[in-house]
């Protein structure tokens, strides 16, 4: 295996264990530890064997051809700098998934938990390993969804929706201006590439579209990595669990705005935008949330905010955009992440063992858990940079940078005053979370006496809490080497000299230092009464809640704005919503075609009049169907009916048999299923006795029809201008050239669906299938009313569920009356497998093919539903329709994945023939697998329609009566954490 070949095995393997862990059964709660454990610990390794690839500035790519002519392709990268977010993401993340095996009730539903927890990290890998900037955007919305799933994890509790939400609304709103951002970026630069963007870094600052795409990429940046005015979303995101925040706090989730900063550094630093915005919004955040901490009451919001107020450091050095200052922050950034998952893993045990994370409970602990209270202390005392441990060294870093001379005089004084106050909150909510827990009387009214946790619960904090004594007084040694090859991926290899030592001398850093450690010690000494009391802070702090204000944003356009609109716009009706679409979409369409269609020469050259003739009949009862839509609906879908024979005959017309075959057979199959759905439609509610209204039906009809013909008409106009004037060649001979040549088959037609364009044709049975599950979602909980239903019908459907006649239901009272069809239905159906399966073989080289074949299928199943009624289709049958809709969705992945795995492009295929007893020659082309997955989405998505609907026709008025039970929520174990309760 090659290196390159093992990022993708790298990026690929979270995603494959996180299905096998969402299908174990719940009570294997070790087996799903070890599997994700596993998962992580190979990660770990594969960073550890890939890292002299990517050392002195090597960079390792893979590449994977997607849409070369549109830049897209898929681009694994790796250098020195998103290794060293590799290891984070993989060490830290096995370091959870152990945590997470002790902290995890059984009672919980675990494997959701690590199936979600191992999307989130291959969402993750994907984002530091991306090389392509479009592919980044995609797994960095990917992290949002991920994270959404984590934090809702205990989707009973109110705060937990509620953080959720607000998790996912703020970050997707960034990863939407965070498109836009790379957008402009790729349109400046002409590529999509990360290496040509990097090394395009004069282009993008001086370009006129820089200042565009940087706040957008600055939006997308700073809502991730919680900054203000931003930061709101993060302490509620702890409605998730201990160990999801420990690992969305130290190696993942908000780590990625920082990442992207760091990322683009080299091409959108150095300006003066730049640094005025990224250097003092990190500098508001480090002050404001340090600030907010001092003064929380719950030990995982203290350290939230914390969290904030570090990521606010790390962003107001990447601001400085000096070379020195990158270093600092790419060194905190590893030193966070170890201090911080810590800390939450404390946390966590504390809840765990004590029932409770609120402070005002919490005194004296140390006397009960003091191997965990050590370890939480040295945690608190690098997180506050304490010396001799790693905190201490950025922390210095951040310091001596901020003294650096600027020739702004308000520069000279804002940013050493701002990272001395910054740190000084450090100090303080640190001394808070140390001896507010761990210190004092014993603690009274708890729900259980604390003890220490197991010794494998335990042994994570211990790991990263040795990590920051080791890395604080030995760091060139230790973190050394792995820092050098972080800071000359980003900065190159000109960066200036640096130095890790321990001590640099007396100068201003170390003033700063001293002057935020005594600051903080005595600030907190000053407060220590007032925090005694619980109160959240001052009252203009208390004033500022981002929720509040989230809320009420939200409020105002999910609510008066929607409803403003909705009262202009909407209807519950589809005729209006259709009209204002069409309206659009033809005044679109008209505006761009105004000024040609002068220069058009509509020579009507080759005139048939029998065609013309077949295309009137087919106009005319269009126009019938929706004159008789409004009184007779089954005339009207008749009616119909002609129109799409007529488009069948059409396409006979000009040779294409194939889409003839397809118009036909769906056209059969639309026909039945909007036969079964016609008697729910609501009934008419205009009084057509009343003269007024009756205007007003025939008026709206008239527009209608105007608009209708508008539409035809400039679509008639278009479609002959483009087929008059031809201004591109036509690409109809090379599919012709080559469908024998390179896709194995003389079908042209087919050749493309399953061959040239099998991408275009995997999405749109994904849409199918969606559609089917769409409508049984919808229909599986329809009940519809008694009085919609007229008395016959009524009456036949209360005999079929009669309690004195079990056995009788629709399908056989029908067949009391249709007896000879129904045996003749049933008679018919091996034809019809034996018709789908030639169909379905001679696809390759003559009309047919996967689709049609699926539908002819249907059209069987259909027919014995007609015989027999749903209980024949289900019972006798057998069918499963959502796991045929799955079944034939991964088996045409696969055929594009395969071809991924041998070196060529997805979907490439390979054709041979064979000899078939009985047969004779048959295309065997792999093409025939993705063929067979078209086949069986398309049987399993129609026969999923067929029940939802056939099942509300034969539901008993009882049940139509019967209230829905609700849902049951999620039983939690009283040996839960209190998060869960």
């Amino acid at each position: 295996m090659t290196p390159s070949f093992l990022l993708i095995v790298l990026l690929l393997l979270p995603f494959m264990a996180a299905l096998l862990v969402a299908v174990m059964p719940r009570n294997a709660r070790s087996m799903e530890a070890w599997v994700s454990g596993a998962v992580a610990a190979l990660g770990f390794a594969a960073m550890i064997w890939l890292y002299p690839q990517i050392t002195d500035g090597n960079v390792l790519r893979e590449e994977i051809n997607w849409v070369p002519a549109l830049g897209l392709n898929l681009v694994l990268r790796l250098d020195g700098f998103s290794w060293l977010f590799g290891i984070l993401v993989t060490g830290v993340g096995f370091l959870v998934v152990l945590y997470a095996r002790y902290y995890m009730s059984p009672a919980d539903p675990v494997p959701r938990f690590f199936a979600f927890f191992l999307l989130f990290m291959g969402s993750m890998l994907g984002l530091v390993l991306s090389g392509n900037i479009i592919q980044l955007v995609l797994f960095w919305e990917l992290t949002s969804i991920s994270s959404f799933l984590l934090i809702g994890y205990w989707f009973h509790l109110g705060q937990a929706r509620d953080g959720a939400r607000m998790a996912l609304t703020v970050t997707g709103l960034g990863g939407l201006c965070l498109l836009g951002g790379m957008l402009i970026i790729g349109h400046i630069v002409g590529s999509y590439d990360l290496d040509v963007v990097l090394q395009s870094g004069d282009a993008i600052r001086n370009h006129s579209l820089y200042l565009p795409a940087l706040l957008l990429v600055l939006m997308g940046a700073l809502t991730k990595s919680a900054q203000f005015p931003f930061h709101f979303w993060l302490p509620h995101a702890m409605a998730a669990p201990t160990p999801v925040s420990a690992y969305l706090h130290s190696a993942t989730m908000v780590k990625a705005g920082v990442f992207l900063l760091v990322r683009l550094w080299p091409v959108m630093a150095g300006t003066d935008e730049w640094f005025w915005i990224v250097t003092f919004a990190g500098l508001a955040t480090l002050i404001f949330a340090g600030f907010a901490a001092i003064f929380q009451t719950d030990l995982k919001g203290l350290l939230a905010y914390s969290t904030i107020s570090h990521l606010g450091l790390i962003t107001a050095l990447l601001g400085m955009s000096s070379p020195l200052a990158c270093v600092a922050a790419i060194f905190h950034i590893a030193n966070h992440a170890t201090f911080k998952a810590s800390l939450f893993m404390a946390a966590g045990i504390i809840d765990h063992e004590t029932g409770t994370r609120d402070i005002r409970r919490l005194s004296g602990l140390f006397r009960f858990i003091p191997f965990t209270a050590t370890l939480a202390m040295v945690a608190s005392a690098a997180m506050a940079g304490v010396p001799l441990l790693n905190g201490f060294i950025s922390k210095e870093m951040f310091f001596a940078e901020t003294a650096q001379r600027d020739a702004n005089p308000f520069v000279n004084i804002a940013l050493p005053l701002g990272a001395t106050i910054g740190s000084l909150f450090a100090v303080t909510y640190s001394l808070r979370f140390v001896h507010g827990v761990f210190f004092g009387p014993p603690p009274e009214g708890l729900d259980k006496v604390p003890h220490e946790p197991p010794a494998l619960m335990r042994r994570p904090i211990e790991i990263l809490v040795l990590l920051c004594l080791v890395v604080g007084m030995v760091p060139g040694i230790t973190i050394g080497p792995y820092l050098a090859s972080a800071v000359i991926s980003v900065t190159g290899p000109d960066t200036p000299y640096y130095s890790l030592s321990v001590w640099h001398g007396f100068n201003w850093a170390i003033v700063m230092s001293g002057v935020a450690l005594a600051g903080g010690a005595l600030l907190y000494w000053l407060l220590h009464a007032y925090l005694q009391k619980g109160i959240e802070g001052p009252p203009l702090l208390r004033r500022l809640k981002g929720k509040r204000i989230f809320e009420r944003i939200m409020l105002t356009l999910t609510t008066k704005w929607a409803r403003r609109l909705e009262s202009l716009f909407g209807t519950r009706r589809l005729q209006p919503q259709m009209f204002l679409l069409f309206l659009a979409a033809s005044a679109a369409a008209g505006a761009v075609l105004a000024g040609r269609l002068g220069r058009v020469d509509l020579a009507l050259e080759g005139f048939d009049p029998v065609f013309a003739l077949l295309w009137l009949i087919g106009i005319i009862c269009a126009v019938m169907a929706a004159q008789q839509a409004k009184f007779h609906r089954l005339v009207a879908l008749v009616l119909l009916g002609g129109t799409g024979l007529v488009t069948c005959m059409t396409f006979v017309w000009f040779s294409a048999p194939d889409l003839a075959i397809t118009q036909l057979l769906v056209e059969i199959v639309t026909t039945v299923l909007i036969l079964l759905g016609l008697r729910w439609l609501p009934k008419r509610v205009e009084d057509m006795r009343d003269e007024v209204v009756l205007r007003q039906v025939r008026l709206r009809r008239y527009r209608d029809v105007a608009l209708a013909g508008a539409a035809g008409l400039g679509m008639a106009l278009l479609s002959y201008a483009v087929m008059l004037r031809q201004p591109l060649p036509g690409i109809s001979e090379f599919f012709l050239q080559n469908a024998y040549a390179l896709g194995g088959g003389t079908n042209v037609v087919n050749v493309m669906l399953v061959d040239f364009r099998a991408f275009d044709t995997l999405g749109e049975i994904t849409v199918l299938g969606i559609v089917a599950v769409t409508v049984f979602a919808i229909l599986r909980r329809f009940r519809p009313a008694a009085e919609s239903i007229n008395k016959p019908e009524q009456q036949l459907i209360q005999n079929a569920f009669d309690d004195r006649v079990p056995e009788r239901k629709l399908g056989d009272t029908v067949n009391e009356y249709l007896l000879l069809p129904g045996v003749i239905m049933q008679w018919m159906f091996p034809i019809i497998i034996v018709l789908a399966l030639h169909l379905f073989l001679r696809g390759h080289d003559q009309p047919g093919g996967g689709f049609a074949a699926g539908i002819v299928m249907s059209i069987g199943f259909i027919l014995q539903y007609m015989a027999g009624g749903t209980r024949w289709v289900e019972d006798r049958l057998r069918i499963l329709p959502v796991r045929w809709i799955g079944s034939g969705l991964l088996l045409a992945l696969l055929v594009g994945v395969v071809s991924l795995a041998l070196g060529y492009p997805f979907m490439t295929t390979a054709f041979q023939y064979a000899d078939l007893p009985l047969i004779g020659r048959v295309p065997m082309a792999s093409a025939l697998l993705f063929d067979l997955g078209v086949f069986v989405l398309v049987i399993g998505a129609t026969v999923l329609i067929l029940i939802a609907l056939a099942h509300q026709s034969i539901r008993s008025p009882k049940a139509a009566r019967r209230p829905v039970q609700p849902v049951p929520e999620a039983e939690v174990s009283p040996d839960a954490p209190v998060e869960a309760r």
